[in-house]
């Protein structure tokens, strides 16, 4: 079970806007350590929303229940699958009572402790262009690979990077939770010595500023629940076109030596709940 992980001190913030352009927020979260979740509905109100809520109820119960630390792919598995399983009969009933063109879809980005004979570790899984990265050392990475049509694009050399950014089909995604077929996440595992942060977040905020804007924040910002408010305000203040959602979580315990400050990092938590001076 979860609680078998031990050692491991997280710190954490999350912050979600439903932008200047849309009327709904269809982007959820869940900061429930150690189940950290961002989905990013589609669908419009009762669509999208729902859609993402469910997710998060899903891994809400995953995090509640706990799981096998030994065995998290699976769990993870099995939490998507009745995600897809509740959003797809969510759908049927409203196209059974007449709503034809009803649709209700989500992608999700989901971070998780696990454990294996070297020690805990990071369990990631994506569906969708929601995105996954780690900072270490003053530099972003994203560790995730969008399920979309221009990232297939990019891969087959068609287009590039920077031309993506631009492209008609950006938002056209290729696996996402509520489509007619099942979709397969993408799994990764990262040390957690190798994660000083772990953002993960929709893309209302990578669609709005660079990852160089996004690790300038990350460097500046110590306290996780200000570096999420400041990476969603930077998307709003760029033209916030979409729901903008963003989960930072920090590893303090089994942080390096060099590339991390544990203490400052608590001390900084510290004097935001007002028990320091």
């Amino acid at each position: 079970m979860t609680e078998q992980i031990r050692g491991v001190e997280l710190h954490y913030g999350a912050a979600t806007d439903v932008g200047l352009v849309r009327e709904v927020n269809e982007d959820s979260f869940l900061a429930a350590p150690p189940v950290f979740v961002v989905a990013d509905g589609m669908g419009g109100h009762e669509g999208g929303d729902v859609a993402s809520a469910i997710v998060v109820e899903e891994f809400g119960r995953l995090a509640d229940e706990g799981y096998d630390a030994r065995r998290g792919a699976e769990a993870v598995a099995a939490t998507l699958r009745a995600s897809q399983d509740r959003i797809a009969e969510f759908g049927a009933a409203h196209r059974s009572r007449g709503t034809r063109s009803f649709y209700a879809g989500t992608t999700a980005v989901v971070g998780l402790l696990v454990e294996d004979d070297e020690g805990p570790k990071w369990l990631l899984a994506n569906l969708g262009d929601s995105r996954v990265y780690r900072f270490l050392d003053g530099m972003l990475e994203q560790v995730s690979v969008d399920h979309s049509v221009v990232q297939e694009l990019v891969d087959a050399g068609t287009i590039t990077a920077a031309d993506a950014a631009t492209h008609p089909e950006r938002h056209v995604i290729t696996r996402a939770l509520g489509g007619p077929d099942r979709a397969e996440a993408d799994y990764f595992l990262l040390t957690l010595p190798s994660v000083e942060r772990l953002v993960l977040c929709s893309d209302g905020v990578t669609g709005m500023i660079a990852d160089d804007a996004m690790a300038e924040i990350l460097a500046r910002v110590a306290d996780p629940r200000d570096a999420a408010d400041e990476l969603v305000a930077a998307a709003v203040r760029a033209g916030g076109r979409d729901n903008a959602t963003a989960v930072v979580v920090d590893v303090v315990g089994l942080a390096t030596e060099n590339a991390y400050d544990s203490e400052r990092q608590r001390v900084s938590l510290e004097q935001k709940l007002g028990a320091l001076p």
